[in-house]
């Protein structure tokens, strides 16, 4: 299947799949993703107050001072001109004033009576500046970090209803791994075991050391079994290696065996093009999904970016976000009729793209010191001065790039 089709389908079976909204209060909802779209419950503000501290004053100087309203007051109107009262920033002013006037640019009389000239622009926030009542702020899909918290408490919420994020599990397969120690005597060290639970949180999953499985040996009986438990306990399970057909590639037939439909079974993209995405009925018959992802370590991130990224969002209620691009600094070869994902360094400055060194599927020096994926599309070759989408590798959920 094509890239660009396979990342769709992937987002469009995510948001069939996606659970119910839950109401959680505010300082549980970081990290989720917002149900539906954030209106405000009153006008912001919702009352008059003073950006500054100073003297809420009707009509013209001298001012007479009646008293003195602090933030959290309800202050008495000013009913006559020539009158003031002493105001501090965020208090609420009160019915009939003029204006206010900065302490700072203020005097006082022999007789105690304040003088000064009010500024040209008023120093104080009208109801509705910010928004009225009933205003969309926010749409559904909106990721919630902590700016949105605290929106959302300004508009008087206690909770929010959020699409909670999913939980994974990590079943590694291979008894040719180690776990532990350097690569010796025909046995390669897991780095995925290790590094794809970290992608996967970087995407919205909750995943932790618990939830990553094996190695698991080389039999049918083991992956299945290694696959029902974890579609137990997970609406996504992330499997690395046996996606081929080879002597010791299990995963299609435990598949089979546990009645999944593919959504996706191998994609048009170099590196990593033996991935797939699979649904499986969960024993509450919701639909769960089994990630495979290849067994060489660049391919399985790009399988990650490439599948399981999208589906993420789908299974959040969030859009597939659209691709940033930059202009390449250096040629990139083309894959033929495949996308070429092609691991890039960004200039911030100059929104430039430089191929890494070190790409191979079964390499991760390249991928250490990489921004993203440049996609140079089937039949073209990436040329200096070419501008390419780019799939950024993820930040942490909540943080936004620059």
């Amino acid at each position: 299947m094509a890239w660009a089709e396979a990342r769709a389908r992937v987002h469009e079976a995510g948001r069939a799949a996606a659970p119910d909204p839950v109401e959680l209060p505010l300082a549980e909802t970081d990290g989720q993703t917002l149900a539906g779209p954030l209106s405000t419950l009153t006008d912001l503000p919702a009352f008059p107050t003073s950006s500054v501290d100073g003297w809420a004053v009707r009509g013209a100087a001298p001012w007479r001072v009646l008293g003195r309203v602090l933030a959290g007051g309800t202050p008495a109107p000013l009913t006559a001109d020539g009158t003031a009262v002493e105001i501090a920033t965020g208090a609420m002013l009160p019915d009939g004033a003029d204006g206010v006037l900065r302490v700072e640019e203020s005097g006082r009389t022999a007789e105690g009576l304040v003088t000064g000239a009010l500024r040209p622009a008023p120093e104080w926030r009208a109801p509705g500046e910010e928004a009225h009542a009933g205003e969309e702020l926010l749409p559904a899909g909106t990721p919630v970090d902590p700016g949105v918290i605290g929106l959302a408490a300004s508009c008087g919420y206690d909770t929010l209803r959020v699409r909670r994020s999913p939980r994974a599990n990590l079943i590694v397969f291979g008894d040719e791994l180690l776990t532990a120690g350097r690569p010796a005597a025909g046995r390669v060290r897991d780095s995925l075991g290790p590094a794809v639970p970290s992608w996967l949180r970087r995407y919205g999953c909750a995943i932790d050391a618990s939830d990553v499985v094996g190695p698991v040996a080389d039999t049918l009986a083991a992956h299945v079994a290694a696959l029902r438990e974890g579609l137990s306990r997970a609406e996504l399970v992330c499997t690395t290696g046996g996606t081929m057909h080879g002597p010791v590639d299990h995963l299609h037939p435990a598949l089979r065996e546990l009645g999944a439909e593919y959504v996706v079974n191998t994609v048009a993209v170099r590196p990593g093009f033996p991935m797939l995405l699979a649904r499986v009925a969960g024993p509450d018959g919701r639909p769960r999904f089994v990630a495979g992802l290849p067994g060489n370590p660049q391919s399985a991130i790009i399988a990650v970016v490439s599948l399981v990224a999208p589906l993420l969002a789908g299974l959040r209620g969030r859009p597939v976000p659209e691709l940033p691009r930059a202009t390449l600094a250096e040629p990139v070869p083309g894959r033929g009729d495949q996308t070429h994902l092609a691991l890039v360094r960004i200039d911030p400055v100059r929104h430039t793209a430089h191929p890494v060194r070190h790409v191979g599927s079964a390499m991760l020096r390249g991928l250490a010191s990489a921004d993203g994926f440049a996609v140079i599309r089937p039949g073209t070759r990436g040329e200096p001065g070419d501008e390419v989408p780019v799939v950024p590798l993820p930040l942490l959920p909540g943080e936004r790039s620059g």
